[in-house]
C-alpha cells in the first residue's frame, strides 16, 4: 500500500510541473474548486453576534491551552526557571545516563571512578535540548513576528498586544505536554535516527488504551496535514514572501526574478536538509539566535531612545485590552484578534513542535517538555510585543496607520515604523524576512518528512522523492502567485489541531506521570549534592 501511494505521488509531479507551467490563475481557480470547502470548514467562524464571529479552530486551541494549564498546575510558570536550568546544561548527567546510576546510591566507591564504572547506557536521541529549541523555533520565529503583528493591530488596536501575550503564556503549556508526548513514544532506528511526533504518540499512546484503531485514523490524518502544511504555510508561503522582499528590495522588474531567486533558495535549503534533524540543528542553533538577536536589538534600540514613551504605550495597551473602543469588534474583537495571533504565531496546540523536540538527546520525556514551553514565551511574549510596541510608540500621531482599518502588508508598515528611529532598516529587516523564511522552511521540511515517513515507510527512495517535491514547491512558492494554494496549505497546518489536540488530553495522565518522574529525578542530585556529592555534569 506505502509504494503504491508512493508512486502516485511521484507519478503526479510532472502534472504539477505542467500545471505551474501554465498559469498561476490556472492553479488557484482549481484549487480553490476542489479545496474550498475544506478551508471554509477548518476556519469557519462560530457567530456569537452580528458583530463578532470566532474561528472554531481558535476556541479548540485556546480552550486546550486552558486545560493544560490548570491540569498541569501552572507548569507554564512553575518550570520556567527550571526550563533555563535544562537548556544551560545542569541537568545533562541525570538525563544522560539517569538520576539513580548517578546519585542514588551514596555509599562511597572504594578506589574507583564513578564515571569510570558507567555503562554505555546513553540516552537516546540526535540533538541537545538548545538545539531541539532552535529548531522548534525557526519553524514558528518568522513573518508572523513581523508582519502578523502589525495586521493585529490594525483590526484590533494596542489592546490586541495583552491578548497576544496571553495566548503566548497559556501556549507555554500546550508546548510543554505535546513534546514530552512527542519524546516519550518516539521510535529510535537501528542507526540512532530518531522518528517522532504526534503520528507516534497517537498509535503507540492510544495503543496502550485500547484504542488502537482510532489511534491509528488520527495519526494518519496528521501525518497529511502535516505534509500538506510543509509544502504550503511552510514552503511556498515562505519562498512566496522572502522572494517578494528581495525583488521589490532591489527593484527587480523581470518576471524571471521570483524563480530565479527560488532556484537559489531551494539549492540552499537542499543542502541543509539533505543532512537530517543533525544538519538542521546545527544551523537553527545558529541562525535563529543570531536573526532574532537582531531584530530584538533593533527593537531594543527604538524603545531605548523612546523610553519616556513605553508606560504611554503600555497604558494604550492595558486601555484597549479591556475597553475595544473605537475598534471593530469592540471588546470581544480585539479580545480575538490577539488571541488569534498569538495562537498561530507560535503554533502551540498544532503537534509541529513535537517533530522536532522528540530527536533530543534524554532518558527523561518531560525534560524536553519543560525546555518546550520557553518557546511561545520567546516567540510571542518576547518578539511579537516587542514589534507591537515599536509600532505603538512610533504610531502615536497615527502616521503610519488608524486603527480598526485592516491593512494587508504588514511587513511594510514594520519597516516603516524601525525606519523612523533606524533609517534604511527596511534593508536589514529584509535579510531578516530572508533568514525567517529560510530557516521555517528547512524546519518545517523535517516536520513533513516525518509525516512522510509515517506514511510511505522509511527508505532512501522515500527520503529523495519527499526532499525532491519540497525542493521543487520552494521554486514555484518564490516564482507564482497562489492564494488559494495557501489558504489551503494553511488550513492544513491548523487542520493538525484536531487530531493533536484529542491525543494529547486523553494522553494527559501518561504527561503527568512523565514530569513527576523527571521533578523526582531532579531532587535526587539536588539532594545528593547538597550532601557533598560531586556534580557530575563536567564529566558529561
Amino acid at each position: 500500500m506505502k509504494k503504491y501511494l508512493l508512486s502516485l505521488f511521484t507519478l503526479t509531479l510532472p502534472f504539477l510541473t505542467f500545471a505551474q507551467e501554465t498559469s498561476s490563475e490556472k492553479i488557484d481557480r482549481v484549487f480553490k474548486e476542489y479545496t474550498g470547502w475544506f478551508v471554509d470548514a477548518i476556519f469557519y467562524e462560530i457567530p456569537f453576534s452580528e458583530t463578532y464571529q470566532i474561528p472554531w479552530v481558535l476556541i479548540v486551541l485556546i480552550g486546550g491551552a486552558l486545560f493544560f494549564t490548570i491540569n498541569f498546575k501552572f507548569i507554564n510558570f512553575t518550570g520556567f526557571r527550571t526550563a533555563i536550568r535544562v537548556v544551560q546544561g545542569k541537568y545533562e548527567d541525570i538525563e544522560k545516563h539517569g538520576a539513580d546510576t548517578l546519585y542514588g546510591d551514596q555509599t562511597p566507591n572504594e578506589d574507583e571512578n564513578i564515571i569510570e564504572t558507567l555503562r554505555d547506557d546513553s540516552a537516546h536521541g540526535e540533538v541537545s535540548h538548545f538545539q531541539a529549541l532552535t529548531a522548534a523555533l525557526s519553524a514558528t520565529v518568522g513573518l508572523g513576528n513581523i508582519a502578523g503583528v502589525a495586521v493585529a493591530l490594525s483590526i484590533g488596536g494596542p489592546g490586541a498586544t495583552f491578548w497576544m501575550i496571553m495566548a503566548g503564556l497559556l501556549g507555554m503549556a500546550s508546548k510543554f505536554a505535546e513534546c514530552t508526548l512527542g519524546v516519550k513514544y518516539r521510535d529510535v532506528g537501528e542507526d540512532g535516527t530518531v522518528y517522532g511526533g504526534p503520528m507516534y504518540y497517537l498509535t503507540k499512546g492510544f495503543g496502550e488504551k485500547g484504542m488502537k484503531g482510532f489511534g491509528k485514523v488520527l495519526a494518519v490524518l496528521f501525518a497529511i496535514f502535516v505534509i500538506g502544511g510543509s509544502f504550503g504555510g511552510g514552503n511556498m508561503f515562505q519562498a512566496n514572501q522572502a522572494a517578494a522582499q528581495f525583488t521589490k528590495l532591489f527593484d527587480m522588474e523581470s518576471s524571471n526574478a521570483g524563480m530565479y531567486f527560488g532556484f537559489v533558495m531551494a539549492f540552499l535549503v537542499a543542502i541543509v536538509i539533505i543532512g537530517g534533524i543533525k544538519r538542521i540543528a546545527s544551523v537553527t542553533e545558529k541562525v535563529v539566535p543570531f536573526m532574532a538577536g537582531i531584530y530584538v536589538l533593533a527593537a531594543l534600540i527604538i524603545l531605548g531612545a523612546n523610553w519616556h514613551l513605553i508606560d504611554d504605550a503600555f497604558g494604550l495597551i492595558f486601555e484597549g485590552a479591556f475597553s475595544g473602543l473605537g475598534i471593530a469588534g469592540g471588546l470581544v474583537g480585539v479580545m480575538i484578534q490577539g488571541i488569534r495571533r498569538g495562537a498561530f504565531s507560535n503554533e502551540a496546540g498544532v503537534g509541529s513542535a513535537a517533530i522536532a523536540h522528540s530527536a533530543v538527546r534524554t532518558k527523561y520525556p518531560a525534560s524536553e517538555g519543560i525546555v518546550a514551553l520557553l518557546e511561545p514565551f520567546v516567540d510571542t511574549v518576547v518578539i511579537c510585543t516587542m514589534t507591537a510596541l515599536v509600532i505603538v510608540i512610533t504610531n502615536f500621531d497615527g502616521q503610519f496607520m488608524e486603527y480598526g482599518v485592516p491593512i494587508k502588508e504588514g511587513v511594510e508598515l514594520t519597516a516603516s515604523a524601525f525606519d523612523t528611529v533606524i533609517p534604511h532598516f527596511s534593508i536589514i529587516l529584509t535579510i531578516a524576512v530572508i533568514l525567517f523564511a529560510f530557516s521555517t522552511m528547512i524546519s518545517w521540511s523535517y516536520y513533513g518528512m516525518q509525516g512522510w515517513i509515517f506514511l510511505f515507510g522509511k527508505g532512501k527512495l522515500s527520503d529523495l522523492v519527499y526532499k525532491i517535491l519540497f525542493l521543487f514547491f520552494v521554486v514555484v512558492g518564490a516564482s507564482i502567485s497562489l492564494g488559494a494554494v495557501i489558504d489551503f496549505s494553511d488550513a492544513m497546518i491548523f487542520a493538525m489541531v484536531v487530531p493533536n489536540i484529542i491525543g494529547v488530553i486523553v494522553l494527559s495522565p501518561v504527561i503527568s506521570r512523565e514530569l513527576k518522574k523527571y521533578m523526582k529525578a531532579i531532587n535526587v542530585k539536588e539532594e545528593a549534592l547538597d550532601e557533598g556529592a560531586e556534580d557530575l555534569t563536567k564529566h558529561m
